[in-house]
């Protein structure tokens, strides 16, 4: 069979050219079973509008729940204390938000070299060596560190032996 009045019209309704007329017969002809094999993916398209018509979207009791639903009263809205720590919340973030900028900005500065200038104001050339001997100069730290480590020793002998009767009078008590 010729189709050639359908492809016509085919071209023709895809360029917008075609009446509610011819529109009605492309209906026509993709509703029945003999379409070509061609032009099959076309059919949903033109079926669409007559299957929904057959289809009923809405209900008989439709209006009735629409018109129940706009009679019903909403809740009473609640009012809600605002507190002054409420209002501040934003103002506190974004204090926040300035003190980490702040802070990295001065670590990138320290860190990039740009910090104090401690290093500069030292003046190297107006120290000299007080040992010219290195073996003595070993002698005396040595000696200097015995010193330290000495009363660190004896503090912290001093800080047990304190401690001491604080634990024997717990376990006195606890025995009671």
């Amino acid at each position: 069979m010729d189709y050639k009045y359908i492809e016509q019209l085919m071209e023709r309704y895809w360029r917008c050219e075609t009446s509610l007329a011819e529109e009605e017969i492309l209906r026509a002809f993709f509703s029945q079973d003999g379409v070509p094999q061609h032009l099959r993916p076309f059919a949903p398209l033109f079926c669409y509008s007559r299957e929904e018509q057959r289809r009923q979207a809405l209900g008989d009791d439709f209006d009735s729940r629409i018109l129940a639903m706009t009679e019903q009263r909403p809740a009473p809205v609640k009012a809600r204390t605002v507190t002054m720590r409420s209002r501040l919340m934003p103002l506190f973030k974004a204090a926040a938000v300035v003190a980490i900028v702040v802070t990295i900005g001065n670590a990138a500065r320290f860190s990039a070299g740009g910090g104090s200038k401690a290093t500069d104001d030292i003046n190297y050339a107006g120290y000299k060596d007080t040992y010219t001997d290195p073996a003595v100069a070993y002698d005396e730290v040595e000696s200097a560190l015995q010193l330290v480590s000495e009363g660190i020793s004896s503090a912290a002998a001093a800080d047990t032996a304190a401690a001491q009767p604080l634990q024997d009078g717990g376990k006195q008590g606890s025995g009671r």
